[in-house]
């Protein structure tokens, strides 16, 4: 149970902050940068949720999704050779196999795509696409990492978050009366 008695620390105030570990890196970190994206990407999930009152079963998806968030975080901010005194919380590969299963229950349901699809329809839909977008600039901020440092990131939560893009995609589609009220490019309309 993690328990915060005190917001503030000042200890970030000379633009430091500190991983798991204890260690403390600039916040311009790539490493940094990949959990606030992380973080990021859970504020959109929680905007997007007051907008699926009437999909009760995507709502509960996205209740998980928040928490792996959360795990996805703590992962990201505990290096992979990290010595604690405790086991780490990492993403692990059930994670990973749920969110496919998820894409795969909620895609079933869809009108084939005729086009690509562009953000908007209804208010969940255009949240959940947002929550795509910052997604993936978590995801292009994870394989910085690991450009920079092999191995930085774990297999299991490269995959959850490339995974995740894909259920944002899908479950827009969903809320968009199942892909009928999707709006759709037309390449060129205004030229």
């Amino acid at each position: 149970m993690v328990v915060l008695n005190r917001i503030y620390t000042r200890k970030g105030d000379d633009g430091s902050t500190a991983l798991v570990t204890g260690e403390r890196l600039p916040k311009s970190s790539p490493r940094v940068a990949a959990y606030g994206t992380v973080d990021e990407t859970n504020a959109v999930v929680g905007l997007t949720r007051l907008h699926t009152g009437d999909h009760s079963r995507l709502d509960a998806m996205l209740a998980r999704i928040q928490n792996d968030l959360f795990d996805l975080g703590a992962d990201l901010a505990t290096p992979p050779d990290a010595e604690t005194k405790w086991e780490p919380l990492r993403v692990v590969q059930s994670q990973v196999d749920r969110l496919e299963r998820e894409i795969d229950e909620l895609n079933a349901e869809l009108e084939p795509l005729k086009s690509f699809v562009l953000p908007g329809g209804s208010a969940a839909a255009a949240h959940l696409h947002l929550a795509r977008t910052v997604s993936r600039r978590a995801e292009r901020l994870m394989v910085e990492m690991i450009v920079e440092a092999p191995g930085a990131v774990s297999p299991q939560a490269m995959a959850y978050v490339n995974r995740l893009s894909d259920f944002f995609f899908v479950a827009a589609r969903f809320v968009n009366d199942r892909g009928r009220a999707d709006v759709l490019w037309v390449p060129g309309a205004n030229r």
